[in-house]
């Protein structure tokens, strides 16, 4: 007598009835970090709205607004597929780049993906979607000059009158001079950077404990510049799980409590928000006024190590790039280090010198 076979199905009986209430088990039950998981809910609302062929507000609209209710079952449902890759298209065309839209749909596909090793669904709405190719990284490094009339800034222009007009000056703030201060003495990403908790400072030791893009846990140091405005930026907060970095205002009733300061009630200081400003401050140091991006504070002081001659291997701890091939196009002396160097090695220069 033949022997019967039974398929193993899995028991879908504990599904969560919504999208939301499966990326809140996903993010506990998948294993990631506390860190990286505030960026995984970040990207998995956004996709929220694109499930309902909707677009997140944009900006700061975008701050507090509920995302429309999806049921689960959706995701299986042959009809999301071109949900998906119209709502898709019309978030490009808007004007998200290339690098935010590849993080979403590699974080949307690792959630499905786990989503269906529970039984939960069973479908993959995402098969239509593309990778878009990244531009090249043509970011320049700051000149050695830059960075310390960038250091040297007194103020900036505040936001213009609501009636028009010039926007009045206003003080550069603590808050951002020990920010652009980390971010150029540990050569580390503006997230994790704006990611730290006064828990992760190892203040008489001029570190602090990281988490990176791939979820690992490292140490970043800091020098002496960065090192003096610490204790003042912290004046009055001890609190381990404090973030080092938070904004002028109360936190809105729906941020993560992991993002609000338990002794001040102020939440974490967005990327959006402190690229905003550095770029608003920057623009009238930057000869085409247009003003600097936070990653060209990491880029310049790998860049001004490499023309200090500092080694690869140490360039590699600094960046804790992966490889030289990653490291290489930071690693690339600027055209002031090239001038210098032909000058030091032109025969009639070092004759003058000896004379």
């Amino acid at each position: 007598m033949a022997e019967i076979l039974r398929l193993h199905h899995p028991d879908t009986a504990s599904a969560p009835p919504t999208y939301a209430a499966a990326v809140d088990r996903y993010l506990v039950g998948a294993g990631i970090s506390t860190n990286s998981a505030r960026v995984y809910r970040i990207a998995l609302t956004t996709w929220s709205w694109l499930l309902a062929g909707q677009q997140p507000p944009p900006g700061r609209a975008r701050r507090g607004a509920i995302p429309p209710a999806v049921d689960l079952a959706v995701l299986d449902d042959p009809a999301t597929a071109h949900t998906l890759m119209a709502a898709f298209a019309a978030r490009l065309a808007a004007g998200t780049d290339a690098d935010t839209a590849n993080r979403e749909l590699s974080i949307l596909r690792a959630a499905l993906s786990w989503w269906r090793s529970q039984g939960w669904i069973h479908a993959d709405p995402t098969l239509g979607l593309q990778r878009r190719p990244a531009p090249a990284d043509r970011t320049r490094a700051l000149t050695r000059d830059q960075v310390v009339a960038l250091f040297a800034l007194q103020t900036m222009p505040g936001l213009p009158p609501a009636v028009g007009g010039k926007p009045r000056r206003v003080k550069v703030a603590l808050r951002e001079r020990t920010y652009w201060r980390l971010l150029y003495e540990t050569a580390a990403r503006a997230e994790e950077i704006l990611n730290l908790n006064i828990g992760d400072l190892d203040l008489p030791n001029k570190r602090a404990r990281v988490t990176s893009k791939g979820g690992q846990v490292e140490w970043v140091h800091y020098e002496s510049g960065a090192a003096a405005l610490l204790p003042r930026l912290l004046a009055g907060r001890a609190h381990p799980h404090s973030p080092v970095f938070l904004t002028d205002r109360k936190a809105p009733p729906r941020t993560p409590r992991l993002d609000v300061c338990p002794v001040t009630g102020r939440a974490r200081l967005s990327y959006r928000r402190a690229a905003e400003l550095f770029e608003r401050a920057t623009a009238q140091l930057d000869p085409e006024e247009v003003g600097w991006t936070l990653h060209q504070l990491r880029h310049s002081l790998l860049t001004h190590e490499a023309e200090a001659g500092t080694s690869t291997p140490m360039l590699l701890a600094i960046s804790r790039h992966a490889s030289v091939r990653s490291l290489e196009r930071y690693a690339r002396p600027g055209p002031e280090a090239v001038a210098r160097h032909v000058a030091e090695r032109d025969p009639a220069a070092r004759r003058r010198r000896t004379r």
